[in-house]
Protein backbone atom coordinates (compact mmCIF):
# COMPACT_ATOMS: atom_id res chain seq x y z
CA UNK A 1 0.00 0.00 0.00
CA UNK A 2 1.35 3.63 -1.05
CA UNK A 3 -0.15 6.81 -0.33
CA UNK A 4 -2.77 6.01 1.96
CA UNK A 5 -5.12 4.45 -0.05
CA UNK A 6 -5.85 0.27 -0.96
CA UNK A 7 -3.61 -0.72 -3.74
CA UNK A 8 -6.09 -3.08 -5.06
CA UNK A 9 -9.07 -1.39 -5.23
CA UNK A 10 -6.96 1.53 -7.20
CA UNK A 11 -5.59 -1.17 -10.14
CA UNK A 12 -8.95 -2.55 -10.28
CA UNK A 13 -10.58 0.78 -10.51
CA UNK A 14 -8.20 1.76 -13.52
CA UNK A 15 -8.32 -1.46 -15.14
CA UNK A 16 -11.88 -1.84 -15.13
CA UNK A 17 -12.61 0.96 -17.18
CA UNK A 18 -11.28 -1.11 -20.27
CA UNK A 19 -13.08 -3.33 -22.26
CA UNK A 20 -10.64 -5.75 -21.06
CA UNK A 21 -9.72 -4.66 -18.14
CA UNK A 22 -10.20 -7.77 -15.85
CA UNK A 23 -8.04 -9.95 -18.30
CA UNK A 24 -5.38 -6.88 -17.66
CA UNK A 25 -5.72 -6.54 -14.34
CA UNK A 26 -4.97 -10.63 -13.66
CA UNK A 27 -1.69 -9.58 -16.12
CA UNK A 28 -0.59 -7.02 -13.70
CA UNK A 29 -1.54 -8.65 -10.73
CA UNK A 30 0.81 -11.41 -11.99
CA UNK A 31 3.89 -9.06 -12.10
CA UNK A 32 3.22 -8.85 -7.92
CA UNK A 33 2.41 -12.58 -7.19
CA UNK A 34 3.82 -14.67 -9.95
CA UNK A 35 1.66 -17.86 -9.48
CA UNK A 36 -1.10 -16.50 -9.63
CA UNK A 37 -0.54 -16.22 -13.56
CA UNK A 38 -0.39 -19.64 -13.55
CA UNK A 39 -4.79 -20.01 -14.12
CA UNK A 40 -4.58 -16.45 -16.49
CA UNK A 41 -7.80 -15.48 -14.17
CA UNK A 42 -9.55 -13.23 -15.41
CA UNK A 43 -11.25 -10.17 -12.71
CA UNK A 44 -14.55 -9.85 -13.16
CA UNK A 45 -15.25 -8.00 -9.62
CA UNK A 46 -13.59 -6.02 -6.66
CA UNK A 47 -14.76 -4.35 -4.33
CA UNK A 48 -13.78 -4.38 0.04
CA UNK A 49 -14.58 -8.22 0.99
CA UNK A 50 -16.07 -9.06 -2.17
CA UNK A 51 -14.06 -10.73 -5.20
CA UNK A 52 -15.14 -12.86 -8.58
CA UNK A 53 -12.46 -14.15 -11.12
CA UNK A 54 -12.92 -16.58 -14.32
CA UNK A 55 -10.95 -19.20 -15.07
CA UNK A 56 -10.85 -20.64 -18.15
CA UNK A 57 -10.69 -23.96 -18.91
CA UNK A 58 -7.65 -25.09 -21.34
CA UNK A 59 -5.28 -28.28 -21.49
CA UNK A 60 -2.33 -25.98 -19.29
CA UNK A 61 -5.24 -26.85 -16.10
CA UNK A 62 -6.17 -29.88 -17.06
CA UNK A 63 -5.26 -33.28 -15.65
CA UNK A 64 -5.16 -36.41 -16.89
CA UNK A 65 -8.51 -37.56 -16.31
CA UNK A 66 -9.73 -34.68 -18.65
CA UNK A 67 -10.92 -32.46 -15.88
CA UNK A 68 -9.43 -28.74 -14.55
CA UNK A 69 -6.42 -30.15 -12.16
CA UNK A 70 -7.27 -30.11 -8.38
CA UNK A 71 -4.20 -27.21 -7.75
CA UNK A 72 -5.61 -24.97 -10.31
CA UNK A 73 -8.81 -25.09 -8.26
CA UNK A 74 -6.78 -24.33 -4.95
CA UNK A 75 -5.05 -21.35 -6.64
CA UNK A 76 -8.50 -19.79 -7.81
CA UNK A 77 -9.99 -20.43 -4.67
CA UNK A 78 -7.34 -18.63 -2.76
CA UNK A 79 -6.90 -16.40 -5.10
CA UNK A 80 -10.47 -14.83 -4.97
CA UNK A 81 -10.39 -14.94 -0.99
CA UNK A 82 -6.88 -13.22 -1.01
CA UNK A 83 -8.07 -10.45 -2.96
CA UNK A 84 -11.48 -10.09 -1.55
CA UNK A 85 -9.55 -9.78 1.29
CA UNK A 86 -6.76 -7.16 0.15
CA UNK A 87 -9.47 -5.09 -1.31
CA UNK A 88 -10.86 -4.53 2.55
CA UNK A 89 -7.41 -3.88 3.70
CA UNK A 90 -6.83 -0.09 5.20
CA UNK A 91 -3.86 1.57 5.06
CA UNK A 92 -1.60 0.79 7.38
CA UNK A 93 -2.62 -3.03 8.09
CA UNK A 94 -1.09 -6.25 7.26
CA UNK A 95 -2.12 -9.85 6.76
CA UNK A 96 -0.90 -13.59 5.90
CA UNK A 97 -1.92 -16.55 4.93
CA UNK A 98 -1.49 -19.33 7.96
CA UNK A 99 -3.67 -22.02 6.39
CA UNK A 100 -5.70 -23.22 3.69
CA UNK A 101 -7.88 -26.13 3.40
CA UNK A 102 -10.29 -27.47 0.27
CA UNK A 103 -13.47 -29.63 -0.39
CA UNK A 104 -14.12 -30.89 -4.14
CA UNK A 105 -17.34 -31.28 -4.68
CA UNK A 106 -17.73 -32.17 -8.21
CA UNK A 107 -15.38 -33.18 -11.78
CA UNK A 108 -14.63 -29.36 -13.01
CA UNK A 109 -14.81 -28.86 -16.57
CA UNK A 110 -15.68 -25.62 -18.43
CA UNK A 111 -14.60 -22.32 -17.63
CA UNK A 112 -15.03 -21.76 -13.88
CA UNK A 113 -15.59 -18.70 -11.49
CA UNK A 114 -14.56 -17.89 -8.15
CA UNK A 115 -16.49 -15.98 -5.78
CA UNK A 116 -15.34 -14.81 -2.45
CA UNK A 117 -18.10 -12.73 0.36
CA UNK A 118 -16.23 -12.03 3.52
CA UNK A 119 -17.38 -10.53 6.30
CA UNK A 120 -16.51 -7.11 7.79
CA UNK A 121 -12.73 -7.47 9.25
CA UNK A 122 -11.66 -5.57 12.24
CA UNK A 123 -8.09 -4.58 11.67
CA UNK A 124 -7.36 -3.05 15.12
CA UNK A 125 -5.93 -5.78 16.18
CA UNK A 126 -3.97 -8.75 15.71
CA UNK A 127 -6.40 -11.86 15.36
CA UNK A 128 -6.98 -14.80 13.19
CA UNK A 129 -9.74 -14.41 10.26
CA UNK A 130 -11.45 -17.19 8.20
CA UNK A 131 -13.15 -16.45 4.98
CA UNK A 132 -14.43 -19.00 2.74
CA UNK A 133 -14.70 -18.67 -1.38
CA UNK A 134 -16.21 -21.49 -3.71
CA UNK A 135 -15.88 -22.10 -7.51
CA UNK A 136 -18.38 -22.72 -9.32
CA UNK A 137 -18.80 -24.21 -12.82
CA UNK A 138 -20.89 -22.37 -16.01
CA UNK A 139 -24.16 -24.24 -15.06
CA UNK A 140 -23.78 -22.86 -11.39
CA UNK A 141 -22.85 -25.75 -9.16
CA UNK A 142 -20.42 -26.03 -7.41
CA UNK A 143 -17.20 -27.59 -7.66
CA UNK A 144 -15.07 -26.76 -4.77
CA UNK A 145 -15.13 -24.68 -1.74
CA UNK A 146 -11.87 -23.39 -0.16
CA UNK A 147 -11.39 -21.71 3.17
CA UNK A 148 -8.58 -19.74 4.11
CA UNK A 149 -7.02 -18.59 7.34
CA UNK A 150 -5.89 -14.93 7.80
CA UNK A 151 -3.19 -13.36 10.46
CA UNK A 152 -4.82 -10.03 10.72
CA UNK A 153 -3.44 -6.89 11.78
CA UNK A 154 -1.94 -3.43 11.99
CA UNK A 155 1.58 -2.86 11.01
CA UNK A 156 4.04 -2.85 13.81
CA UNK A 157 5.41 1.15 14.21
CA UNK A 158 8.64 2.44 12.75
CA UNK A 159 11.30 1.04 15.00
CA UNK A 160 9.21 -1.91 16.48
CA UNK A 161 10.28 -5.20 15.71
CA UNK A 162 7.67 -7.49 14.69
CA UNK A 163 7.99 -10.08 17.14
Amino acid sequence: MTSGRNAVLAGWNRCSRWPAGGWLFGRLLGVAVPYARTISPEFLEIAPGVARIRMRDRRRVRNHLGSVHAAALFNLGELVANTALSAAQPPGARWIVTSTSIVYEKKARGTLEGIARLEPVDWATSHEVVGDSRIVDSGGAVVARVQVRWQVGPQPSAGRSAA
